[in-house]
């Protein structure tokens, strides 16, 4: 897609071309949202909700490499990380703003893709994308979204929260997005050691897919509203699951014991793990971008929770005295290393 000369440049369009471009693709969905994209600024009403709004970047070469992963997925992924912060927030995405800078290199029809899969983002999640900004880079691709919610402020739900006994649990399976990762920059590093040797990613579909297209847990959400079930503290699993053990143990002033056993792992997971030489235990404490939920809640709510089919219960919540905890399958304890992704280490 990129340097094809039967492309169109975006110099020959120029910003507002490519912004009158965007405009003409975008669909709006909700009642909330007055005006979009096309005037100085968007306009929403929030008939009397909590507002919640969250910010997240994408930087070509550290968050995102494009030889191999296609734009429609990135734009799709983009919006759904962004979203996944609004669910675990127990709130409900509204509204998103998407800011792109990109270089010469890109053309319009490229520009068509990555935008495409923001509004098919858009579509599947109920979300309007009202504004945003369009810039040049010297290099590469810059994405900034903006995601706006709605709850009720008896419904918002933070990292702070969780208290002694609370049951420690985690939606969906870990580990996978993690796995998806390796096989692309395996496959790679192949191609660029072998360029006349094509990709071999037969098999890998499903962490691939992970990786590539993942999907906040919208569903969870709804089932936990309709069961009445409020957790006592929740934030979504995008750095890896110690990482986010560490954020509501600290914001919570608590501690945590967990259970390697009951981590939630697929087999595709486990079978790369294997392939690769590393342990899946670790893919899933300190992988990342799983965007899954991580929640606690009272032992009271046992039973509402074990409803669920895709909630885990993994462990329960201790004092802070005690620390971060796992246990493994020989019922030993082990100190849970606060790791995981941090975009200013290697």
């Amino acid at each position: 897609m990129l340097g094809n000369s039967d492309k169109t440049s975006l110099e020959q369009i120029g910003e507002f071309g490519l912004i009158a471009l965007i405009k003409d693709s975008v669909k709006l969905y909700n009642k909330q949202t007055v005006m979009g994209i096309g005037d100085d600024a968007a306009v929403m009403n929030p008939a009397e909700k909590q507002v919640v709004i969250t910010t997240d970047m994408l930087v070509e070469g550290v968050h995102f490499d494009m030889s191999y992963v296609p734009l429609k997925h990135l734009g799709y992924k983009a919006v759904a990380a962004n979203l996944s912060d609004v669910y675990a927030m127990n709130a409900t995405p509204i509204q998103i703003t998407c800011s792109i800078a990109v270089s010469s290199r890109y053309t319009v029809e490229a520009i068509e893709a990555l935008y495409e899969g923001i509004n098919h983002a858009c579509k599947a999640y109920n979300v309007d994308l009202v504004g945003g900004d369009t810039t040049s880079s010297l290099s590469g691709m810059v994405i900034g979204i903006t995601a706006i919610g709605l709850a009720n402020a008896t419904d918002l739900v933070y990292r702070q929260g969780a208290k002694k006994g609370d049951l420690i649990c985690v939606t969906g399976n870990l580990g996978a997005a993690y796995a998806g990762l390796q096989i692309l920059k395996r496959e790679k590093s192949i191609y660029i050691e072998n360029p006349g040797v094509q990709p071999d990613l037969d098999g890998y579909d499903y962490v691939l897919e992970r990786q590539l297209k993942p999907e906040p847990r919208a569903d969870i959400i709804t089932q936990l509203r309709e069961l009445e079930l409020k957790p006592t503290s929740m934030m979504d699993v995008s750095d890896g699951l110690a990482s986010e053990l560490h954020h509501i143990c600290k914001a919570s002033a608590c501690g945590c014991r967990i259970d390697a056993e009951k981590i939630p792992i697929d087999t595709h997971t486990w079978q790369v793990a294997e392939e690769l030489n590393i342990q899946a235990m670790t893919m899933a404490l300190y992988g990342g971008e799983d965007y899954e939920l991580l929640l606690t809640v009272k032992q009271d709510d046992y039973e509402k929770a074990r409803m669920i089919a895709d909630l885990h219960v993994i462990g329960y919540i201790t004092e802070e005295k005690d620390g971060q905890m796992i246990i493994d399958s020989q019922n030993h304890l082990h100190p849970i290393a606060p790791a995981g992704w941090d975009a200013f280490q290697s």
